[in-house]
């Protein structure tokens, strides 16, 4: 059978997110970031190498509108691999498939192209809309497939099997609006360095990541985002559910209500938010966010006046609290959950964003 092929800088080929390309490879690092293409054909393959860090993994698969997913596991690190996507489809139709990143720093890939029966046609216009989220677990979808835990605490052992970007309350936020997203959130992270759960013990914060490309050791040397290759309506932020954590003494003793670090706190995530900002359009909305997670109300508080403090700086600053916001459930939001905030989050965005 003979296949027709597609290297990933081809221009059948869409990659959205923070995607690093080199020399005709595609490196995928952050969630929900993904490689769509359409073709006729009954059988689509795509060459991959795996860097599996821990965990059980698997690259997302949509093929025609239906999830599904190929499993990776760190046996196959550093192999390029040839891994059947589709088959049986109907030969003389349109079918479109996308390959996504399901979760976030538990491994990282570079797809190194497509293969096809039929022939590769053009993808699909890019959506009119663009939104950004900073976040963290929540936003990268952490544990959302664990449906019989609603409400409740996480399964006590999971180990990323239940995550899925693909459900996040922000990816189906930007389907609900029609809009093209990027994620750039990781499970554990909080605002400042040596907090949160991200990388323990060295414990990295949203200041060092919410610029690069490749934001983990595991994955690679650092590297710096090219913020002119994407520019959002609008940026959410959700951060502040970690930062209660300290990672140098791996207690939760960081205290909000503390004068000197409710300063600090509050002056460091207002520096990720105007270095974000000057990298876009004036007057680009940002909205920061908590989640349906419960947490001391105090860090909300904060981010009320942050809000503030930046609206009178003149950035276009929003809050936005979900109507079940920090009480809404005792573990990670699953996806009816998910669902219940991007709900209320596209109903508040919309307004704000230019009209399609």
């Amino acid at each position: 059978m003979e296949m027709k092929q597609v290297r990933m800088d081809a221009p059948e080929v869409q990659l959205t997110g923070r995607v690093a390309a080199q020399g005709g490879d595609a490196v995928f690092y952050w969630p929900a970031s993904f490689a769509c293409v359409r073709f006729t054909g009954s059988r689509l393959e795509c060459a991959v190498t795996p860097n599996v860090v821990w965990g059980t993994n698997s690259l997302g698969l949509v093929v025609d509108g239906r999830l599904s997913k190929v499993p990776v596991t760190k046996e196959q690190n550093g192999r390029r691999l040839q891994l059947l996507l589709a088959e049986n489809l109907a030969p003389e139709e349109m079918h479109t498939v996308l390959v996504y990143k399901r979760l976030d720093c538990s491994y990282s890939y570079a797809l190194h192209g497509f293969s096809c029966d039929g022939a590769f046609l053009a993808p699909p216009e890019r959506p009119a809309l663009r939104l950004e989220f900073y976040g963290d677990s929540v936003t990268s979808g952490a544990c959302v497939e664990a449906v019989d835990y609603v409400g409740r605490t996480d399964p006590c052992s999971n180990d990323s099997a239940y995550d899925n970007a693909w459900w996040s309350y922000a990816w189906q936020c930007g389907r609900l609006l029609g809009a093209e997203v990027h994620t750039t959130s990781q499970g554990g992270i909080a605002v400042l360095d040596d907090t949160g759960y991200f990388h323990y013990p060295e414990g990295i914060g949203m200041v060092q990541t919410w610029d690069r490309l490749c934001y983990f050791p595991e994955a690679g040397a650092y590297t710096k985002w090219d913020f002119s290759r994407f520019t959002p309506h609008a940026v959410v932020f959700a951060l502040g559910q970690n930062d209660h954590h300290n990672t140098l003494t791996d207690q939760n003793d960081i205290d909000i209500g503390d004068p000197a670090h409710h300063a600090r706190w509050k002056e460091a995530y207002k520096g990720i938010a105007r270095g974000v900002a000057g990298k876009y359009p004036e007057g680009t909305p940002l909205v920061f966010i908590t989640t349906l997670i419960m947490h001391d109300e105090g860090w909300d508080e904060a981010i009320d006046e942050i809000t503030a403090e930046l609206r009178a700086e003149g950035l276009n600053a929003q809050r936005y609290r979900f109507r079940r916001n920090g009480r809404g459930t005792a573990g990670h939001p699953r996806i009816p959950e998910q669902t219940e905030m991007a709900e209320e989050l596209a109903a508040f965005l919309k307004p704000l964003l230019p009209a399609q």
